[in-house]
């Protein structure tokens, strides 16, 4: 299921995601910090939902309530409750 996620709170304006199940297949960020995310894209590739939230939930972007990675892990809750 492929899934569009506006962020909030993040240099990042938006998250493309397709989740199939339970596991991420692919993750583009439009906006921030290019390299970081691609990075974070690619290692989340093939892992798991709920591994994911579990290890980019709550993290801070210095003294943001929220980061790109806390952001992806909201994407991803969404994602799998909408399925």
């Amino acid at each position: 299921m492929k899934t569009v996620y506006q962020t909030e709170g993040t240099c990042c304006r938006q998250i493309e995601l397709e989740v199939d199940g339970d596991v991420v297949k692919s993750v583009r960020f439009l906006g921030g910090c290019h390299g970081n995310l691609q990075g974070i894209a690619r290692l989340v590739e093939g892992m798991n939902v709920a591994d994911v939230v579990s290890r980019l939930s709550g993290i801070r972007c210095g003294m943001k309530p929220t980061s790109c990675p806390d952001q992806l892990s909201l994407a991803l809750r969404q994602a799998v409750s909408r399925s």
